[in-house]
């Protein structure tokens, strides 16, 4: 018997431009950390390759968002795969730099920790609402993106006192600390929500 699902009325749909992007960004990091790879990261062309599959998977990182809300698309999936999508692209990118021992594993575990753990918080508190992604979120996911993509770029000819060298090394220490603060207020944005929706919760009990 085959059972199916009805969206309620004036629900977006499921499969929507904005949460197909999403699972775009999602197939396409097996195929970066598969070109990262190649050769032990040491072939200029694969190296290239892998930049420019990292820019398009941030790129729709970027327009999933605004295509949601622009055309009323927001839904419950997108808003909780749209930061999975986003960590997965992130975490591939850092392990796979620090396995190729280009960046230092402490950078990669600081924002591993931090991403998993907010990840564990959205779901902590999923039944009493959504972390909607603040400002300092998509600033640290910016300059995430642009830090790893310099990681990336097959740029070591140009050796470790080159601008490029200086340039992306400050843009990795300024996303750690972005990492670090936003993290904090995830936590404490997620203990308010948990509390109000408590809240809430015992509210509609007394007056039931």
């Amino acid at each position: 018997m085959r059972i199916e699902v009805t969206p309620l009325p004036g629900a977006p749909p499921l499969l929507n431009a904005a949460n197909l992007l999403t699972l775009l960004r999602l197939a396409l990091v097996p195929v970066f950390i598969g070109f990262l790879l190649t050769h032990d990261g040491q072939h200029t062309g694969w190296r290239l390759a892998a930049t420019a599959v990292f820019a398009v998977a941030a790129l729709t990182d970027r327009f999933d968002g605004q295509i949601a809300r622009r055309r009323g698309l927001v839904t419950r999936f997108g808003t909780v795969a749209d930061p999975i999508a986003d960590k997965a692209l992130m975490g591939a990118a850092l392990i796979g730099l620090s396995a190729l021992g280009e960046l230092s594993w402490w950078v990669t575990i600081v924002i591993a920790v931090r991403e998993l753990g907010v990840t564990a918080l959205r779901f902590w508190v999923l039944r009493h609402g959504v972390i909607a992604a603040s400002r300092g979120g998509k600033l640290k996911t910016l300059v995430q993106s642009l830090a790893i993509g310099l990681y990336v770029l097959p740029l070591t000819a140009l050796g470790p006192d080159s601008v490029v060298d200086w340039t992306r090394w400050w843009l990795m220490a300024l996303a750690v600390a972005l990492t670090v603060i936003t993290g904090a207020d995830y936590v404490l944005r997620a203990l308010r929500l948990r509390a109000s929706g408590l809240a809430a919760a015992r509210a509609i009990t007394r007056a039931g």
